[in-house]
C-alpha cells in the first residue's frame, strides 16, 4: 500500500510540475457565446384607404399563427399615397414618420412590405422571405425592458449582446399600438368604420434612423431611454420594438409590452 501511495504522490507532482510551465494566458480558453433564436422584422407599409391592405394585415396575421408573434415582429406603418392623417371627421393613423420611410425606401404601392430590410416585396412572398431570414443566425442578442413611471413617462432599458463577431449598426426604438378602431377600406370596395387595426407604428423614440451602436462579441452595450406618451395613446395595448440594423439588413429585433401584471418581459 505504501508503494502505491508513493507512486501516485510521484505521479501528482509530475503533473503540478508540467502544469506550472504553461503561461498564464494560455491557460485561458476562449469559448464563443452560444447561438440565439432570431426574430424577424416585418414592416408593413399600408393605408387605410388602400383596399388590398386587409388583405396584407390577414398574411400577417396567418404568419404570426405559423411561426409565433416572437419570431415575427410585424409593424404596420401607415404612410403614402393611401395614408390617411387625422382630420376633424376621422381618426387617421398615418405620421410623418412613416411618410418619410415610405419615401426613403421609393416605395411604389400598397400594401408592400420590408423583410429585415430586404427588397420591397408584395404580401404572397413574405412566407418564403421570412423563412429565409428565420434560418439565418443573430450576431446580436437584445434584451429590453421598460416601465411606466409618473406622469406617463416610459423608461426604456436596452442591453445588446456581441453573439458572432463584432457588430456595427444601429439601435432602432419604436413605439407600436394594437387595437385601433378607425375606418379602413375593404376589398370589396366599401369603408369598414369599425375595422381594428393591430401594431400600427405610432413613433421613433430614438430619432428616425436610430443611434449608432458598435458591440463586440462576447461583450454588452446598454442604453436608456425615457419619453413622455401621448394622450392619444392607449397604454394598455402600446409595444416598445427594438431592433439593430445595418446596410446587410436587421440583424435582429425584440419586443415588449408596455404593461403586463407580473411586469415581466414578454
Amino acid at each position: 500500500m505504501k508503494i502505491k501511495a508513493y507512486i501516485a504522490f510521484i505521479l501528482l507532482a509530475v503533473l503540478m510540475a508540467a502544469c506550472s510551465h504553461i503561461d498564464e494566458d494560455e491557460r485561458l480558453i476562449y469559448v464563443k457565446p452560444a447561438p440565439v433564436e432570431r426574430s424577424v422584422l416585418l414592416e408593413d407599409f399600408t393605408g387605410q384607404r388602400c383596399v388590398n391592405c386587409p388583405l396584407a394585415a390577414d398574411e400577417i396575421h396567418k404568419l404570426q399563427e405559423q411561426y409565433g408573434e416572437d419570431a415575427i415582429i410585424a409593424v404596420s406603418i401607415h404612410s403614402g399615397p393611401l395614408g390617411f392623417h387625422t382630420n376633424p371627421r376621422f381618426l387617421g393613423l398615418a405620421t410623418d414618420v412613416g411618410d418619410e420611410y415610405y419615401n426613403h425606401w421609393n416605395l411604389e404601392y400598397q400594401p408592400v412590405g420590408l423583410i429585415d430590410r430586404g427588397a420591397p416585396a408584395e404580401y404572397t412572398a413574405w412566407g418564403t422571405l421570412i423563412r429565409q431570414e428565420l434560418q439565418k443566425s443573430a450576431p446580436v442578442d437584445i434584451d429590453l425592458m421598460v416601465n411606466l413611471g409618473d406622469d406617463n413617462q416610459i423608461d426604456i432599458y436596452t442591453e445588446i449582446k456581441g453573439v458572432d463577431g463584432n457588430t456595427e449598426g444601429k439601435l432602432q426604438l419604436w413605439i407600436v399600438e394594437d387595437d385601433i378602431t378607425a375606418f379602413q377600406m375593404m376589398p370589396d370596395g366599401t369603408r369598414n368604420d369599425n375595422y381594428v387595426h393591430q401594431h400600427v407604428f405610432r413613433d421613433a423614440i430614438n430619432g428616425e434612423w436610430g443611434e449608432d451602436v458598435e458591440v463586440l462579441e462576447g461583450y454588452t452595450v446598454s442604453n436608456n431611454h425615457l419619453i413622455t406618451l401621448s394622450d392619444e395613446w392607449n397604454p394598455e395595448n402600446l409595444y416598445v420594438i427594438a431592433f439593430v440594423y445595418n446596410d446587410s439588413g436587421v440583424l435582429q429585433v425584440t419586443k415588449t409590452k408596455l404593461l403586463n401584471n407580473d411586469a415581466v418581459e414578454e
